[in-house]
């Protein structure tokens, strides 16, 4: 069976009308609408408008902030800190990015931590913004009202998936590495408990420390975790990755799992690199063509046609659905029926029939 596929311009009107009626100012729900719709372009589906009537369900019991800026609790030029005051994670992280390039160029880098934002969506979603423009930009995210990861060797969760994320400019197609210090993340576990299904493999324990492919141990009583990345044998390797991420946010923001929760959302951390700060641009990408050339044109294992640097399938079908339109994951549109009849804003016609 074809997949419906919808305009990605109509996807995102849609999103922002649907915000917008909800009570989100319009400048904030253009960028939200645009940021999930990314997130489905380069077909991170869990983490595109998936988020949406989960977003709005937040805005619907006062969780979200709907209008204004951030405060900035610090500015020392290339180190910043603001209080996102539970505004929309991805505007804040737009207006991050904005507020960083200047003083990347005038650093060579520059930082910015922001606490009590809510959720950012899909990293990679601003991967381009950076490359585009020539930079390098490390995004990290932990979320401290939610706990569903154990470390390494324990059974009880502490930490969250703890995404990192990198775009990193070449010649060509930017690598977009956009990886989680957990084996799954908590968007696929609830997709797949939502619809009856386990893993292909052990990537959870249960309450009791067993491994299991089931995501529903996450909703049993005591609940289960999460593995780290790594599993079993190298879980250390993700509990590391973990331990960076939550200082490189909670640490630095002053704000994280050491703090009374208060409801689903963020701490960011993300810095701005510009390379002709540096070596020089010319000098960064022959670094990274090289490189990239090298993995590209290295022998495949056995059943593997060719190796993909991050970014190339996303890039790919990025490019693919913009032109064919997106093809949303089956579970979508019928989590948004509530939200669009609602608020009288019907979803966009598909463009194939």
């Amino acid at each position: 069976m074809t997949a419906h596929r919808y305009s990605a311009p109509a996807l995102v009107r849609y999103a922002t009308d649907l915000l917008g009626a909800a009570g989100m100012d319009r400048t904030l729900a253009a960028v939200v609408g645009e940021t999930l719709v990314e997130g489905d372009l380069l077909g991170h589906d869990t983490h595109g408008l998936a988020l949406l009537a989960p977003y709005i369900k937040q805005v619907q019991d006062g969780a979200m902030a709907l209008s204004g800026s951030a405060d900035v609790v610090s500015d020392r030029g290339a180190s910043l800190l603001w209080d996102g005051r539970r505004l929309p994670g991805p505007w804040l992280v737009r207006q991050g990015l904005d507020a960083l390039v200047p003083r990347a160029r005038q650093y060579g880098s520059a930082t910015l931590v922001i606490r009590r934002s809510h959720h950012i969506a899909c990293l990679a979603a601003y991967l381009l913004r950076a490359t585009e423009q020539g930079l390098m930009l490390l995004l990290a995210s932990s979320d401290p009202a939610v706990a569903s990861v154990a470390p390494f060797g324990g059974r009880r969760a502490v930490f969250t998936p703890d995404p990192i994320a990198a775009g990193i400019p070449t010649s060509g197609s930017p690598l977009l590495v956009d990886i989680s210090s957990s084996i799954v993340t908590n968007g696929m576990s609830a997709r797949l408990q939502k619809a009856g299904r386990q893993f292909d493999h052990d990537c959870m324990l249960d309450a009791q420390g067993e491994p299991s492919r089931d995501p529903a141990v996450l909703a049993t009583d005591p609940p289960g975790t999460i593995m780290p990345l790594g599993g079993q044998e190298h879980g250390h390797k993700g509990f590391g990755l973990a331990l960076i991420v939550e200082a490189l946010t909670g640490g630095l923001a002053g704000h994280g799992r050491a703090d009374p929760p208060a409801g689903w959302g963020a701490t960011v951390f993300m810095t701005l690199y510009d390379p002709s700060a540096f070596a020089g641009a010319e000098a960064f990408e022959r670094q990274t063509d090289w490189i990239a050339d090298a993995c590209r044109g290295n022998p495949p294992v056995p059943g593997v046609g060719a190796v993909r640097m991050p970014g190339d399938r996303g890039m790919a079908r990025r490019a693919e659905q913009l032109t064919e339109g997106v093809a949303l994951h089956a579970s979508i549109r019928p989590m948004l029926d509530e939200c669009s009849e609602r608020y009288g804003i019907a979803f966009p016609s598909s463009i194939n029939g």
